[in-house]
């Protein structure tokens, strides 16, 4: 059995459609934007080119948050609905998937391993499929640096960032996410994920502080497969900004 007959159907969508050029996930979080109003987002956002629905932000978020969340979501679109975990506790079936990720530079050994193994056999209950991802955090990290413990990557630590990213992609996981964190100033700087995407043979995933189309761009430029925004759209809805961001995606698809 090839690698790709394992895959499962939201995996093989991803494959698909990284294979056709970059894509883009909107995130929202179900205790800022609930039930209804996450659906509501998530079609305009899909109709604007948007690839992927990922739920998840808030610390402590229940499960009847989510589930009530991605049933709304589900309902409004046709693309994956993907919990964004923040913990077991935010896990919910009427989900699509779960990007099941190790915080590879937190020092609370919970994130990166442990509380996966608490989680795994819930997630196979739950029939939810399991994306194994790398989420490396690049400073400043904001919240999900403080609250995951990490030793965030330097923005200047190009080779840094890409032992992490290699380390990731050796153990099996099959996407990288470089993540500035939620609000950040400014994105990933696009050295870092040019020379990360040159050393992978598995997707990179870049979100935090992108902010413009020009964020975007610098970074589709310098190689990213796929582009997370979420403040954006809490902040603005799906105004300009998110307009132009979704602009640049569709360009470097040709489109």
């Amino acid at each position: 059995m090839t690698a790709a007959a394992t895959l499962g159907p939201v995996e093989r969508y991803l494959e698909e459609r990284i294979a056709a050029g970059p894509a883009h996930f909107t995130l929202i979080d179900p205790d800022k934007s609930p039930g209804e109003h996450a659906g509501r987002i998530a079609r305009g956002a899909v109709e604007l080119g948007s690839h992927v629905i990922l739920l998840g932000g808030s610390t402590g978020m229940s499960r009847e948050v989510m589930g009530r969340a991605a049933a709304a979501v589900k309902a409004a679109v046709r693309v994956p609905v993907v919990i964004f975990p923040e913990g077991p506790g935010s896990l919910a079936p009427e989900a699509d998937a779960v990007l099941f990720m190790s915080l590879l530079n937190s020092r609370n050994l919970d994130l990166v391993i442990r509380t996966h193994a608490r989680a795994a056999p819930v997630v196979r209950a739950m029939g939810l499929e399991p994306i194994p991802m790398g989420y490396l955090v690049i400073a400043p990290g904001m919240r999900v640096g403080e609250v995951g413990q990490v030793d965030a990557v330097a923005r200047d630590d190009v080779s840094g960032a890409t032992g992490w990213a290699l380390a990731a992609e050796f153990l099996g996981m099959r996407f990288v996410y470089l993540e500035a964190g939620s609000g950040a100033p400014a994105p990933v700087p696009g050295p870092m994920v040019s020379a990360v995407r040159a050393a992978l043979r598995i997707p990179v995933i870049v979100g935090g502080g992108i902010r413009s189309g020009a964020d975007a761009r610098t970074l589709l430029e310098a190689g990213a497969n796929v582009l997370v925004t979420g403040t954006i759209t809490e902040e603005e809805g799906l105004g300009e900004a998110f307009r132009d961001i979704l602009a640049e995606v569709g360009r470097a698809r040709g489109r």
